[in-house]
């Protein structure tokens, strides 16, 4: 068996945390912020290179971040558990508990735009959506990326010895027991010797004064009891055990601890998150050339269009091998992402077949 055909995947979440904040900078938090530094950068070089004035730029920029924020989030809440959150609606407020929805973020944009356009002479909306999407694709490759350090957003099991086994749900789960204190998963070295197609080793530090009769009683018990739960509502790292009695060694640690390793069955998935930082990343590269060959004669909705089509087509796509984010969209035949998409590529080729069959070139008047 090839060693690098699975990887295990466990970051922390966490870069750091400020004295006397309750709330960590995490990793996701810095790319989403990097996504409007990096665009507002890139901005300005476009309104530069097309005679627009510099101070506008920090304009649109206010306008994207409270519209991107406010469109995604509250696209989550409506598109994904409207009763949950209009029962609760000042949970809408918890940004950082999670749930930014792409295609709310889209909307908010959109909008965001349209009243920055009115009040701009020279920069008409489709003027400034075909510059806006080239900094959204790039946005849109880092928000992924953090996605993926945050494994969340996983993809279906390979059901295969390919893919990436999430093991931080894993290592959460365990290390919740007073016994624990931590738990760290890593790649299986023997693979040939184990009767599992994505072998990973669970490390377990216990805390001091435990002893091994509890340690014991511990893993065939409780442990077996995490795993079966975990695997039972669908967690992306592990599968079910398959016997109550774990078979487990114990090995020596630091400071008089003592540490159990065992061997569990990881649940490869496909790195969707990935997949889509990639492709909005080449996405990104794609828009940017078009824009550069012409500059301000760019046909009006030229890149808009192309984005649309291409970023929300490969969406579609992508859900198929995605697990779906809320319960209920294991009920319809296409999930809520794929609806959504539908009629945003069908706008993207309406949009395209107007500027192709449209003499003249854009001025952005």
């Amino acid at each position: 068996m090839n060693q690098l055909q699975y990887i295990v995947w466990d970051p922390a979440k966490e870069m750091f945390r400020l004295p006397f904040n309750d709330h960590p900078i995490v990793w996701y938090g810095l790319l989403f912020a990097m996504g409007f530094i990096l665009g507002q950068q890139l901005m300005f070089y476009i309104f530069k290179a097309e005679n627009k004035p510099k101070q506008d730029v920090e304009t649109l920029t206010l306008y994207m971040v409270i519209a991107t924020v406010v469109g995604a989030r509250l696209g989550h809440c409506l598109f994904y558990d409207p009763i949950g959150y209009l029962s609760n609606p000042l949970d809408i407020l918890k940004v950082w508990e999670g749930g930014l929805a792409s295609h709310g973020a889209a909307v908010g944009i959109l909008s965001g735009i349209y009243f920055y356009s009115k009040k701009k002479a020279g920069q008409s909306y489709l003027w400034v959506v075909d510059r806006v999407v080239i900094i959204v694709a790039l946005a849109g490759a880092l928000i992924r990326f953090g996605n993926y350090i945050n494994s969340e957003i996983v993809g279906k099991p390979t059901n295969s010895s390919n893919g990436v086994v999430f093991a931080r749900s894993l290592e959460e789960k365990v290390a919740m027991n007073s016994f624990v204190e931590k738990a760290e998963a890593s790649k299986s070295q023997k693979l040939d010797s184990l009767d599992m197609q994505a072998p990973v080793i669970l490390s377990i530090d216990f805390v001091p004064g435990v002893n091994q009769s509890q340690i014991e009683n511990y893993m065939n018990t409780q442990l077996y009891r995490s795993l079966a739960e975990l695997s039972l509502v669908n967690e992306p790292h592990t599968l079910a055990p398959t016997s109550p009695t774990i078979p487990y060694q114990m090995i020596p640690a630091t400071g008089g601890r003592l540490r159990a390793q065992v061997v569990v069955a990881g649940n490869p998935r496909h790195p969707a998150q990935l997949y889509e930082s990639i492709s909005s990343f080449l996405l990104f590269l794609l828009l940017l050339y078009i824009w550069s060959r012409k500059k301000e004669n760019t046909p009006d909705g030229l890149i808009f269009g192309i984005f649309l089509v291409i970023l929300f087509g490969l969406r579609f796509c992508y859900e198929f091998i995605k697990e779906n984010q809320e319960a209920f969209e294991d009920d319809i035949p296409l999930n809520m992402g794929q609806w959504l998409s539908i009629p945003l590529v069908i706008a993207g080729i309406i949009i395209l077949y107007r500027v192709l069959t449209k003499k003249g070139q854009g001025t952005g008047s």
